[in-house]
């Protein structure tokens, strides 16, 4: 269902259509005289009566045969996120109750509880929206159409743009993460990520000709059992000529992940399309900044492989020399996109000298293990930025929990037969060796943070801002980073 949102003076009827009202705790109404006639005010109340210990924050009543009333509870002191979940709760109730159209009387938030209180609510209802159908063959194009009745405050207009950037650039993170291997496979995504060039992001692509000239045998060792070609993606954009140094954020783009050699096992193996859910954050974020004029510089590399079976494909205990000029042994070919990262990392730090790097990828299944769908593991080499990183999570509700590093774990990724090996030999501690491997690749001592996003990229079940698919996750995170602490 897509939706419309658009300002009005007045509604059409006052006493007609489906009309949204906002409460205080416990459905407390206050200054009603504008919206509400006496009469309609004390039926109103006889109803919140009966409704003062319910849990549910979000009610309809039919006031007469052509008017409902929907009525939304607002508890103290809500966050931005808060505010945002409401907006996506109020999306469901709607389409539960197959409404579609409402007016939202603006007027009746008198509290003003959160700023910018409609921006954020619209916007948590927008991204509540999305849904990934274009595979149906029967489609339902329903359009739900929201009235806001009121003046607009300014840091509505002001960040409406803002919010549509971000809307634009999860949906298009959503839409890679949810295409089928069979269409999103490495040649069909670094065409998709050409377009972008039509909004000011200058985009340039390594092919595989390319990319063995430059030295990225780690990258393409994984890539070199498929069909397909392998590539690395620099898109750039230039918003600021004071701070020329550049952001950048890097993202593993394996398309589809069968294991290779190391063969995953069948059950399940269809969600490994969602293995390049880290590049697909990293071209959502520079979208977003694209389309909303970021006065920042900032540089997202992905490296694009897809990890299959055949007489080419790389083999266990083959050695591969990374761009960095380490060599790597490749115990286990599922141990996979820390290859990709290792390249893009090194080859992001050399080229474009940036003032950070975040990487972002669904590396390990143990991510999971310790954080389930509710946090990211964050690992990096720089307390500031990953205090910055968790704060910015928490004002989206996109979480981080940061994880360790340390030197001890080194020795478990050492080889007797090259400079290091892709997989810990002992067990345990799955995902800090992985980062920990990734770390040797930082050269320069940049200030490095690595995203393992395995648990929440992708949800069967879906969140608060999404419907069950493909997440998002990492741009809106991402986006808030830069916003607080960059621009």
């Amino acid at each position: 269902m897509s939706v419309q949102v658009v300002y009005k003076n007045k509604a059409k009827s006052s006493n007609s259509g489906v009309i949204v009202l906002f409460a205080e705790d416990k459905f407390q109404l206050k200054n009603t005289k504008t919206f509400l006639s006496k009469k309609e005010k004390s039926y109103v109340e006889r109803i919140l009566k009966n409704k003062k210990n319910s849990k549910e924050n979000i009610i309809s009543f039919n006031i007469n045969e052509k008017t409902t009333y929907i009525l939304i509870s607002l508890k103290k002191n809500l966050k931005g996120s808060d505010v945002e979940n409401l907006g996506a709760q109020f999306y469901n109730f709607i389409k539960k109750n197959l409404f579609k159209e409402v007016s939202i009387i603006t007027e009746s938030l008198k509290s003003k509880p959160q700023k910018d209180f409609i921006g954020r609510f619209t916007h948590g209802l927008k991204l509540k929206s999305y849904e990934f159908n274009l595979y149906k063959s029967k489609k339902t194009k329903s359009v739900f159409t929201i009235s806001l009745i009121g003046k607009p405050s300014t840091l509505y207009l002001k960040n409406k743009l803002k919010f549509k950037a971000l809307e634009e650039g999860t949906f298009f993170t959503r839409d890679l993460v949810s295409e089928p291997g069979n269409i999103l496979h490495p040649d069909e995504y670094a065409k998709r990520l050409l377009k972008l060039k039509k909004y000011g992001l200058k985009v340039a692509v390594y092919d595989k000709k390319k990319l063995k000239k430059l030295g990225l045998n780690a990258l393409l060792g994984v890539g070199q059992g498929s069909i397909r070609g392998s590539y690395l993606v620099t898109l750039e954009w230039k918003g600021s000529r004071s701070k020329p140094k550049p952001l950048a954020f890097v993202g593993k783009g394996v398309c589809f992940d069968t294991g290779g050699y190391s063969l995953k096992p069948a059950r399940f193996m269809e969600d490994m399309t969602y293995d390049m859910a880290g590049s697909a954050a990293v071209v959502g974020l520079m979208k977003t900044l694209a389309l909303r004029k970021a006065k920042i510089n900032a540089v997202g590399v992905v490296g694009l492989v897809e990890n299959m079976v055949s007489g080419n494909a790389q083999r266990p205990g083959d050695i591969v020399k990374s761009y960095s000029g380490k060599t790597i042994e490749v115990l286990n070919t599922d141990a996979e996109g820390r290859l990709v990262l290792a390249d893009a990392l090194t080859f992001t730090e050399k080229k474009f000298k940036p003032e950070l790097m975040v990487d972002l990828a669904t590396l390990t299944g143990a991510i999971i293990v310790s954080l389930g769908s509710e946090y990211a593991g964050l690992f990096s080499n720089d307390d500031k930025l990953s205090k910055q990183l968790i704060q910015a999570g928490e004002r989206v509700d996109e979480k981080l929990w940061r994880m360790p590093l340390h030197k001890n774990f080194d020795k478990l990724m050492d080889s007797k037969n090259a400079d290091m090996q892709n997989i810990n030999y002992v067990g345990g501690a799955g995902s800090t060796t992985a980062a920990q491997f990734l770390q040797r690749f930082i050269l320069n001592k940049t200030s490095w943070a690595h995203l393992d996003i395995a648990g929440m990229a992708f949800s069967k079940y879906g969140g608060a801002l999404n419907s069950g698919g493909a997440t998002g996750y990492g741009v809106r995170l991402l986006n808030q980073f830069i916003e607080d602490n960059y621009e």
